[in-house]
C-alpha cells in the first residue's frame, strides 16, 4: 500500500475563535501525482453518469463538483437555474441547499462550546426558558440537552414536509409552538428520529448565547474565514442571474415553486450556496483527518471537526444494500452532529448529509479515510442525490483504484518491527529480549512459535525483503515478508506503557 505524504501539508498560523473570525482559512493541500493522474482518467466517466442521471430524473438544473486533497479539483453542470429565461446552471449559480445547512448550525455550537460558552450535556431549557414547562412523554424522561438536539435525539418526532413550510416563521411563532405544547413521539435519549425543529432551536440557541442572529455568528464565524463570500440566507439577497428557482415535476412538465423566506428556522434548512463557496467547506471537513500536529488554522479546531464526524445516534441497518454496480455490500449508519454517517462492508466511513425543500435538492459527501468528496445540487422538489453521490464515489474508487489515505507508522512500531524480524523464525534468546510485554509468553507457547514460525520460512524459502509497516493505529501494525516461492504476513500489537512492548503477534501466508 503506497503511503501519502501526510507530512506535506501546509502550516499555517493559528486563528481560531471569534477574535480571528475575519481572517481567511486555507485548507491544506496536498497532491500525489500518481493518484491525481488515476482520478482524472475517471472524471469523463463521471462525467457521463451524473448526465445521464439529471437527464432521468428530470433535473432542470444541475451542478455538481468533486474535492481531492483540499481542492475542488473537477466540476460539471447542465439544465437551467431558471427555465423560463433560459439561464444556464454554473458552479456560481446559488441553489438551496436545505438539510445540507444543518452542519453550519452544529459547527457554530461546537465553536461555542469550544469558547467555553456551552457544554453539550446542558439542558436546552438553560438558553430557552420557554422549554421549562414542557411535557415530556413519560414522567422518568430525562431533560432534553443540546446534545440530543444535535444528534436528533429530543425525542421529537420526524417532520418532513412539514418542517419544510416553517422556513419563513419568526422566533415569535418559534417559541409559541414550543409552549404549545409540543407533542412528542419518544422519550429523549432513547431513539433516532429526524428533527427539523431539534436543529432549529440550536440556532436560536446560539443568538440567545452569542447576542447576534444565527445567520450573523455563522457568517463572520464560519462563511467570512472560509471564503464563502457568495453564501446566502435570504433569497432576496440573490442577483437574479445566479439564484437557482425551484421546480416540481408533476404530469410530464415542470412547475415552479414558490420560494419560501429566510427565518428562524433558516438554521435547519435555509442556506443558499454554490459548488464553488462549498466545495470550500468540504476542504475545511477532508483537513481535519487524519490527526497530525500541524497547526490548527481552521474556524473549528480539527478535533471538533472530527467530533462532528463521530457516529453518535444509530440511525439505520441495510444488509441487502447494493452499490450501483450490483455489487452487495451491507452498510450501518448514523447520525453525529448535523452530519449523517455510513459504513459499508469494506469499511468505508461516509460523512455528509442531504438536502430536499420543494424545488430542491442536494447531498455532499466524503471519504475522510480517502481526502475525497463530492457534492451535487439539483432544482427539483427533493431531487434523488444521494443514490448518485454514493455512485459517484464507488466509482472513483474503484476506476481509479484508491486506497485509503495511510498513516505514517510511528517510530515504536516501526523500531520493534525491525528487532521482531531479527528473531524470526527461531525465537533465538526471545525470552530475555526484552521486547514482550509480561503477558506474551504466559499467552504463547514458545515452542509452538518457533514451530510455526520455521515451518512458514521454510515454506518462503530465501528471504528476499521485508517491507514497510502498514500501521492500524500508532500501536498496531502489520507487514510483509517476501520470499522466493512464498510471502508471510506478520502483525503485532503493542502495549500502552512508556516504552510499548509486543502483548500479541500473529503470523501467516498471504494467500494468492
Amino acid at each position: 500500500m503506497k503511503k501519502l505524504p501526510f507530512l506535506y501539508f501546509l502550516l499555517i498560523s493559528y486563528c481560531f475563535g471569534r477574535q480571528a473570525a475575519a481572517q481567511s482559512y486555507k485548507p491544506p493541500v496536498f497532491t500525489d501525482p500518481d493518484r491525481m493522474k488515476k482520478i482524472e482518467a475517471v472524471l469523463p466517466t463521471i462525467d457521463k453518469i451524473y448526465k445521464e442521471y439529471a437527464e432521468k430524473n428530470h433535473f432542470p438544473g444541475f451542478t455538481y463538483g468533486v474535492v481531492v486533497d483540499g481542492k475542488l479539483i473537477h466540476t460539471g453542470t447542465a439544465g437551467y437555474t431558471d427555465i423560463g429565461k433560459k439561464i444556464p446552471a454554473t458552479t456560481q449559480s446559488l441553489f438551496r441547499i436545505a438539510s445540507m445547512s444543518k452542519s453550519f448550525t452544529t459547527m457554530a455550537i461546537l465553536q461555542l462550546r469550544d469558547a467555553g460558552k456551552l457544554n453539550l450535556d446542558d439542558r436546552a431549557d438553560k438558553y430557552i426558558p420557554e422549554m421549562r414547562n414542557t411535557k415530556l412523554l413519560t414522567a422518568d424522561a430525562p431533560a432534553i440537552t443540546i446534545r440530543h438536539l444535535l444528534t436528533h435525539a429530543a425525542g421529537f418526532p420526524e417532520d418532513n414536509p412539514w418542517g419544510d413550510r416553517q422556513l419563513a416563521d419568526t422566533n415569535e411563532e418559534l417559541l409559541k409552538l414550543i409552549q404549545s405544547p409540543i407533542a412528542f413521539s419518544n422519550t429523549p435519549g432513547v431513539a433516532y428520529e429526524y428533527s427539523n425543529l431539534g436543529i432549529t432551536l440550536l440556532g436560536y440557541i446560539i443568538q440567545k448565547i452569542s447576542g447576534k442572529t444565527y445567520q450573523q455568528f455563522i457568517n463572520e464565524s464560519i462563511f467570512k474565514p472560509l471564503g464563502m463570500t457568495h453564501t446566502k440566507w435570504e433569497y432576496a439577497e440573490v442577483p437574479a442571474d445566479k439564484l437557482a428557482h425551484g421546480y416540481r415535476w408533476r404530469d410530464g412538465q415542470w412547475t415552479e415553486e414558490a420560494l419560501l423566506h429566510d427565518g428562524a428556522w433558516g438554521a435547519m434548512g435555509g442556506l443558499i450556496t454554490s459548488i464553488e463557496d462549498f466545495s470550500k467547506y468540504m476542504a475545511l471537513h477532508l483537513a481535519a483527518w487524519p490527526p497530525k500536529n500541524d497547526a490548527d488554522a481552521g474556524p473549528l479546531k480539527r478535533s471538533s471537526i472530527r467530533e462532528m464526524h463521530q457516529p453518535w445516534n444509530i440511525s439505520g441497518f441495510s444488509p441487502q444494500f447494493k452499490y450501483a454496480t450490483g455489487r452487495p455490500c451491507a452498510t450501518v449508519s448514523a447520525y453525529c452532529y448535523g452530519l449523517n454517517w455510513m459504513r459499508d462492508c469494506e469499511g468505508r466511513e461516509y460523512v455528509g448529509h442531504s438536502g430536499g425543500l420543494p424545488g430542491f435538492g442536494s447531498n455532499w459527501r466524503i471519504l475522510p479515510q480517502y481526502g475525497i468528496g463530492v457534492v451535487a445540487f439539483a432544482n427539483v422538489t427533493y431531487a434523488p442525490t444521494v443514490p448518485i453521490n454514493l455512485q459517484i464515489l464507488d466509482t472513483l474508487i474503484v476506476g481509479a483504484q484508491l486506497k485509503p489515505r495511510q498513516l505514517p507508522a510511528s517510530d515504536i512500531l516501526k523500531q520493534r518491527q525491525q528487532q521482531l524480524t531479527q528473531l524470526l523464525p527461531n525465537w533465538q534468546n526471545a525470552e530475555s529480549s526484552g521486547l514482550f510485554a509480561e503477558n506474551f509468553f504466559a499467552d504463547y507457547s514458545l515452542e509452538a512459535l518457533k514451530k510455526e514460525a520455521t515451518g512458514l520460512f521454510d515454506k518462503a524459502g530465501k528471504i528476499i525483503s521485508v517491507k514497510e509497516i502498514v500501521p492500524e493505529n500508532q500501536l498496531r501494525g502489520r507487514y510483509l515478508i517476501e520470499g522466493e516461492r512464498a510471502t508471510l504476513w506478520v502483525s503485532f500489537t503493542l502495549t500502552p506503557e512508556s516504552s510499548p512492548l509486543i502483548q500479541e503477534y500473529h503470523i501467516g501466508e498471504v494467500k494468492k
